[in-house]
């Protein structure tokens, strides 16, 4: 069964480079079994014919606010509220400041505020335009306001930068838009299932898999992390009803189905989106192999082997866990130590010194556990008490970890809840 079939959706075009994708997307979306209208910006018709999407998607292209002949078959109040879900690909830096400030002087800007229908928004930008403080702002109010945010995707960029902010791929966002049909599908099957899904109604932001930290633009520091473990804790909890969020450094893994995944590359960007969503999290998981040090100063052209060595000057990154569990309102903040030798005294000094709820430590060293491998093994730490999970497969040993985060959870609220009164 086609999970877009007979759903109505309303694709929004902006001026962006990655408008040439859309034809593919729309067409794809209709492979899907979705009935596809598309609304243009006038920037967007500088890089792609509404003539073309016309032809793909079967339907008139709108464009204009104050089209009369528009507004006498199916007006911009009509097509909103039509539309069953409404993706906007690509969104540019400024589309997205006038969504976020509710402004409505196009007709994209004026659906987005009069639909009922959930809204995704796909970023497409220079990486710098979408590091900026004016967007992260405008990313986070439209996060808190239940916009979905698809990507962005990091690589080479039109501009000749690299990083943070490519549209993501087209097969990409048509499989995030299914997710997204199939999540309120089960959502809708599911209402009264609070029993078999604990965590229903909380969420969960999970950090996973390596960072790369840039020596020039084609090599750069890493490390054995594969993100099987993080993606495994996130599938887990999500199986019990937790509305989960992915932070992950550059794997081969599938998402899990349901949740959101933020693709980064480096510390700074992973700590970046951590401290963006963490604020809105019941709980965060840094499960993620982040690495301790970057490149002090990147080179912008590829470094040429004209001698014997070479030294590369590090500083340090940031600490993502520690300053989540420096927020004034943290969620519950569990840590993950891998460690090679000493693995209790390591764990529980960083689980004081870093005031995390719960450390999760794993020895890497062992044989056929930890990095790469599909089998783990875990001492969970709080303050008071000691749990050991044994070697199992490492998604039987998720439900295990995320099971006990959340008794333990909850049993911190209740004796905190017994404390107010």
């Amino acid at each position: 069964m086609q999970i877009l079939q007979g759903k109505k959706i309303l694709l929004g075009i902006s001026g962006g480079i990655a408008a040439y994708k859309t034809p593919e997307l729309v067409r794809r979306l209709k492979d899907q079994g979705a009935d596809v209208r598309v609304v243009m910006t006038e920037g967007a018709k500088a890089f792609i014919t509404p003539l073309t999407l016309q032809a793909v998607s079967a339907n008139a292209v709108s464009d204009s606010l104050l089209d009369t002949q528009a507004e006498l078959a199916m007006g911009h109040i009509e097509l909103a509220k039509w539309a069953d879900f409404i993706l906007i690909a690509p969104a540019t830096a400024d589309l997205i400041a006038k969504i976020t400030a509710g402004l409505a002087n196009d007709l994209l800007t004026t659906l987005c505020l009069a639909t009922a229908a959930p809204v995704a928004i796909a970023p497409a930008m220079n990486q710098q335009m979408w590091h900026n403080q004016a967007t992260q702002d405008n990313i986070k109010t439209l996060t808190s306001r239940q916009y979905t945010i698809f990507g962005p995707g990091a690589g080479a960029q039109a501009c000749g930068d690299i990083g943070l902010g490519r549209m993501l791929e087209v097969s990409e966002l048509v499989e995030l838009t299914c997710q997204k049909f199939a999540n309120i599908t089960e959502i809708n099957h599911n209402v009264n299932k609070a029993k078999e899904q604990p965590l229903a109604g909380q969420k969960w932001l999970i950090t996973a898999g390596p960072t790369r930290e840039a020596i020039d633009p084609v090599r750069y520091i890493s490390n054995h992390s594969s993100g099987k473990m993080g993606f495994a804790i996130a599938s887990a909890a999500q199986s019990l009803g937790a509305e989960v969020t992915i932070i992950s450094g550059p794997v081969n893994l599938t998402t899990p189905l349901h949740c959101e995944k933020i693709a980064v590359i480096s510390a700074l960007d992973m700590h970046q989106q951590a401290l963006i969503h963490a604020p809105t999290s019941d709980v965060f998981v840094a499960c993620a192999a982040v690495a301790d040090y970057r490149i002090a100063n990147v080179a912008s052209e590829k470094i040429k082997k004209s001698k014997d060595s070479m030294q590369l000057n590090l500083i340090k990154n940031p600490d993502i866990v520690a300053d989540v569990a420096a927020l004034l309102n943290k969620p519950f903040t569990v840590g993950f130590a891998a460690e090679t030798q000493d693995v209790e005294h390591y764990a529980r000094d960083k689980l004081a010194r870093k005031n995390l709820d719960m450390i999760a430590a794993n020895n890497v060293a062992a044989e056929g556990q930890g990095f790469n491998s599909d089998d783990n093994a875990l001492t969970v730490f709080t303050a008071n008490d000691e749990k050991i999970l044994p070697l199992t497969s490492k998604s039987e040993l998720a439900k295990q970890l995320v099971q006990h985060i959340h008794q333990t959870q909850q049993h911190l609220l209740k004796k905190n809840e017994s404390k107010g009164h």
